[in-house]
């Protein structure tokens, strides 16, 4: 049933959370119990003063009765429905729901966005538990300190003949240890409290997190850059993110590799080229002559397209993470080897595309497109050094521009994937994959099977 075809029901509902009485909410408004029966039960249309009239006698605005819940609220509602596979019929009553029953859809919507606020907290710090090297060098700190102070403490406890010389010494040892297990922890606890938000994405602990920071800071877009307005030296220098040479070093190959990019295909002409020729970057490749390398780096910098985008180096190491909801990035260590990415890496030249499907991600599907780029010259007996990327669009925007193209399976040069394929099942790091019988797991996780 349509959101506006529900407004009796949410009369009814409002009106029965007041502890009104039908028969006394007609007297009130000045119509008969039986036509407010009507209204109630979605038999007659209502508007105007009447639904005016109806608003002020229970206390809400007029638009909580006619519109209903929140757009948020019924997109929540059919994300959690979605990731806990309902029926296709039941995704339809959401909205129904939602009207019906305003209280519970927000305790459900509510449940629904902490799950996901917990799961991104537990990815953030098991990754970080387990890769972080600066904490890592921190427990190791507390540790050596509390070594030494043992130590010393118990050649104090078992040497009974110690002169008074070499016992003051040994005091003032366990004194400096002492202060300094206490700064160290000190140091450790203000840095694990140091991030305030939920996924830890505020908090710089290496070079390539402060890049991170300076690209989110900017959201991937510079303005500046793409008009040749400032310089990438100028913009390294502004930035308050990047405090060490080693982020500086890595933001600057950034931001000339786009402002490379940008004299090979303009912002503008890709954004109506998305309209016009489609939501497929391989055809935009070929549209605009240019390598689907820069096409999929130029995609992720469009400021109004929701993508995510990844590249990678031939080791596998992450060199730019630019997240979009619901698909998990590692933080630290190795990705999942399943990515596309990492295919296109070992064929280097040949553009992949696949819908994959995140495990323990709501099952959320997204249209992944990735390719490898050598990134040195040819020389003789010397392997080429690769760079791997994926842009990460959400599949349900690719069916969508699809068919306002009106271009049905869009089969496009290079076998387009149609966005119909059986979804590649990924994960973000095995640390955290739920999904124990994949054959590229590389060490147990700490959760359970996911399907």
């Amino acid at each position: 049933m349509a959101r506006e075809g529900l407004t009796g029901s949410r009369i009814r509902e409002r009106r029965t959370m007041s502890g009104m009485r039908q028969a006394d909410l007609a007297r009130e408004i000045g119509i008969s119990a039986s036509y407010l029966n009507l209204i109630e039960h979605n038999r007659r249309r209502i508007g105007g003063k009447l639904l005016v009239n109806i608003a002020s006698a229970l206390g809400v605005e007029p638009a909580a009765l006619s519109e209903g819940a929140e757009a948020a609220l019924i997109a929540t509602l059919r994300e959690a429905a979605v990731g806990n596979a309902i029926s296709e019929a039941e995704l339809e009553r959401a909205d129904e729901f939602a009207g019906r029953f305003p209280g519970w859809a927000e305790i459900l919507a509510g449940a629904h966005r902490r799950v996901n606020a917990l799961e991104r907290t537990i990815e953030t710090l098991t990754d970080r538990l387990a890769h972080d090297p600066q904490l890592a060098a921190s427990l190791h700190e507390v540790l050596s300190t509390a070594a030494a102070i043992r130590s010393t403490a118990s050649i104090l406890a078992e040497s009974k003949d110690i002169s008074d010389e070499w016992r003051d010494r040994f005091h003032t040892n366990i004194d400096q240890d002492s202060r300094r297990l206490s700064d160290s922890s000190k140091a450790l606890v203000g840095y694990l409290d140091a991030t305030d938000g939920q996924d830890g994405s505020d908090l710089a602990s290496s070079p390539q997190e402060e890049v991170d920071a300076f690209l989110i800071e900017h959201g991937y877009h510079f303005a500046f850059l793409e008009s040749g307005a400032q310089t990438p030296e100028a913009l390294i220098e502004d930035a308050t993110q990047l405090t060490s040479m080693a982020g500086k070093h890595i933001a600057l190959g950034i931001l000339k590799q786009m402002q490379r990019d940008a004299r090979l295909v303009d912002l503008g002409a890709l954004q109506q080229a998305w309209s016009d020729v489609g939501p497929d970057p391989l055809q935009l490749a070929h549209h605009f002559n240019a390598p689907a390398s820069v096409i999929l780096r130029r995609l992720a910098t469009l400021p109004d397209l929701a993508s995510g985008f990844v590249a990678c180096d031939r080791a596998g190491s992450l060199l730019v993470r630019k997240p979009i909801d619901h698909f998990a990035l590692p933080r630290f260590g190795a990705a999942c080897p399943l990515w596309p990415m990492f295919q296109a890496i070992a064929t280097p030249g040949v553009f992949v595309s696949h819908t994959v499907q995140q495990v323990g991600r709501n099952n959320a599907e997204f249209s992944c497109y990735a390719v490898a780029e050598q990134t040195q010259p040819a020389g003789y007996n010397t392997p080429p050094l690769v760079q791997g990327m994926m842009l990460i669009l959400p599949a349900t925007l690719n069916r969508e521009d699809r068919s306002k193209q009106g271009s049905g399976s869009h089969e496009g040069k290079g076998g387009h994937q149609d966005g119909t394929q059986t979804p590649l099942h990924v994960g973000s790091t095995c640390r955290v994959c739920a999904r124990s019988a994949c054959p590229g797991r590389r060490e147990p996780s700490i959760l359970s099977e996911g399907f």
